[in-house]
């Protein structure tokens, strides 16, 4: 195999991605599987994550599926058995499942806030800690944390989300020090604003959409596509002396000024 194709390949990995069956985790399920890895898909709507799983299966990609709550943490407990049932080793875990809750935050639901933390963070933090001993077994792994441009900036009346984003950066500074001895890499990706189910309210306001895309140097919404190279550069060797940091794909949003 070419040096290059070498450097990129997922062949002979297994990943788990999280949320995978739309928006930007459908759009990084896609480029995982066709970078050679195999993939279990978890997510919430059992009927939705049926449907993909068998869409992926019919090209003869290898798919299995996972359906869970990753509020409960119980349910969270029982994927990662799962994944270490089915499979005999783990070299990806994309966390990418997440929930935002828009309120004003005078008057901002406690439960909003606890939901929030439970998947966006909590469930994070357990799968890696269950998972990241079968990656330690095979020698290291990459473990990729879907962060957002919130983790750097305050937006209005999303302090949840903001603060849980902002707390998952950290978590995976931890981790990759922590793991970084068994060779397993933790890295944070994070999105700007992209065309996905999460950003309709904002993207179907004609206003707040051109607003949105003046925000980046390159004018433009993100693609979920825009994806596929950043992830397969982080769950790929192409990426094997990072661990610890944050790479944006934002369009330039956070290093605009005037």
């Amino acid at each position: 195999m070419p040096y290059l194709e070498q450097l990129f390949t997922l062949q002979g990995k297994v990943a788990l991605v999280t949320g995978a069956t739309r928006g930007l985790g459908l759009a990084m399920t896609d480029a995982l599987l066709r970078a050679g890895a195999s993939v279990v898909l978890n997510g919430s709507n059992r009927e939705r994550l049926a449907e993909t799983t068998q869409r992926f299966a019919n090209e003869g990609l290898p798919v299995c599926e996972y359906a869970c709550d990753l509020a409960d943490t119980a349910q969270v407990a029982r994927l990662a058995e799962f994944v270490l049932s089915e499979h005999p080793r783990i070299d990806v875990l994309v966390n990418n499942a997440g929930v935002t809750c828009t309120h004003d935050l005078l008057d901002y639901p406690d439960d909003a806030w606890q939901k929030t933390f439970q998947i966006n963070l909590d469930a994070p933090f357990r799968l890696a800690k269950q998972l990241a001993p079968r990656m330690k077994e095979h020698g290291g792994g990459s473990i990729i944390n879907i962060t957002s441009i919130n983790a750097e900036q305050g937006f209005p009346n999303n302090p949840a989300y903001a603060a849980a984003k902002g707390a998952l950066k950290q978590l995976t500074k931890s981790m990759a020090f922590d793991l970084g001895p068994f060779g397993i890499r933790v890295n944070n990706l994070g999105p700007g604003y992209f065309h996905t189910d999460m950003a309709t309210l904002s993207y179907s306001d004609p206003e707040r959409r051109e607003a949105r895309a003046r925000s980046t140097l390159l004018g433009r919404w993100g693609d979920p596509k825009d994806l596929a190279g950043p992830i397969i550069f982080l769950a790929s060797d192409a990426s094997r002396y990072m661990t610890g940091q944050d790479l944006y794909i934002d369009g330039g949003w956070l290093a605009k000024g005037l």
